[in-house]
């Protein structure tokens, strides 16, 4: 790819603060709706129901509905229902299936099996005439708009921004409604801000790892995808503080660290953690939120919108397209 060609994974990125913000106007009266039947339905479990850049949400989602709701939320297992034929018991769960095309066989397989055994599931889904949006009980959609590039980047930040607004409206969580309201300006000033990770920065690395905490785990997940993605850089995620039981021991091999930092309550464990990795001799890429009066909440989205535009660079800098990583398919479809 030519450095003066504009890959389709940044237009799409670029496009991530007017999609939120339409997404969050148009979503307010069904996210609403689906909280209000939340209270009702009183769900004692949440099981997440996704795949690659949607299974990364997934883990956003546990940490968000467990801090926010107080209710344990683990990802399922899709092969439990499509390839061993199994079915769980799940009659009190709340079930969340996030897909961008609500196309693969294994997602509609484990999304049949849980409304059948009596939870009650919702869709975040791009494609609203998909067979996914048929199948479960009410939509909450993505609103992403036709998305070209592999490496998913506008479709991912709005599912982020949905659990978020989902999340809110079912614990009457005031603040949070609010501050999402602001969440599209916050995003474009992450557009509009100083490059953070720099294809120098990363010029001989082969390896490395990603640490977070917390919500900024989550979304560390979704950095080492995209490193690996689109610039073929080998990296893997790490909670901070599970990266210190034992991991930590690949430090000695000079291994390089993306730092992601998102300004809550973990901040201070996560800071004291990363401090000690680079004691030992790291070498430690800072990745900032960029705006700092924001909802802790909405921290992880503001660092991933700059990480996005960052690494494509990167990618091209490398001689990568962006666009079309070897070997991966915008639609992945699954047994």
């Amino acid at each position: 790819m030519e450095d003066t060609m504009i890959s389709l994974m940044q237009q799409e990125a670029k496009q991530a603060p007017d999609v939120i913000k339409q997404q969050i106007q148009e979503n307010a009266p069904i996210a609403a709706k689906i909280g209000a039947k939340l209270t009702e339905f009183a769900p004692k479990m949440v099981m997440i129901i996704g795949r690659g850049s949607s299974d990364h949400a997934g883990v956003f989602a546990k940490y968000l509905i467990e801090i926010e709701a107080g209710i344990p939320t683990f990802a399922a297992a899709p092969s439990v229902a499509s390839v061993y034929g199994k079915t769980l018991q799940l009659a009190n769960a709340f079930v969340i299936v996030i897909s961008q095309s609500g196309r693969s066989p294994d997602i509609l397989s484990q999304a049949q099996m849980a409304k059948d055994a009596g939870a009650y599931v919702v869709a975040l889904v791009n494609d609203e005439s998909s067979p996914l949006a048929e199948l479960v009980d009410d939509v909450l959609p993505l609103r992403a708009g036709p998305e070209k590039s592999v490496a998913a980047t506008k479709s991912y930040l709005a599912t982020l921004s949905a659990l978020l607004q989902l999340t809110a409206h079912w614990t009457d969580n005031t603040s949070l409604v609010d501050a999402l309201e602001q969440l599209p300006t916050g995003l474009q000033a992450a557009v509009d801000s100083q490059v953070q990770l720099t294809s120098e920065s990363l010029q001989n690395t082969r390896n490395l790892v990603v640490l977070g905490r917390g919500l900024g785990y989550a979304v560390s997940k979704e950095i080492a995808l995209k490193l690996k993605e689109v610039c073929s850089i080998h990296a893997e995620a790490f909670s901070s503080a599970e990266f210190l039981h034992g991991p930590v021991t690949l430090v000695e091999q000079q291994l390089t660290i993306v730092d992601c930092l998102v300004n809550d309550e973990s901040k201070d464990a996560h800071q004291q953690q990363v401090a000690e990795v680079k004691s030992r001799g790291a070498d430690v890429i800072h990745l900032n939120q960029i705006v700092a009066d924001m909802h802790p909440r909405l921290a992880p989205l503001l660092v991933l919108q700059r990480f996005y535009l960052d690494v494509e660079h990167v990618a091209v800098s490398k001689g990568f397209n962006p666009d079309e990583p070897k070997g991966l398919k915008k639609v992945t479809q699954t047994l």
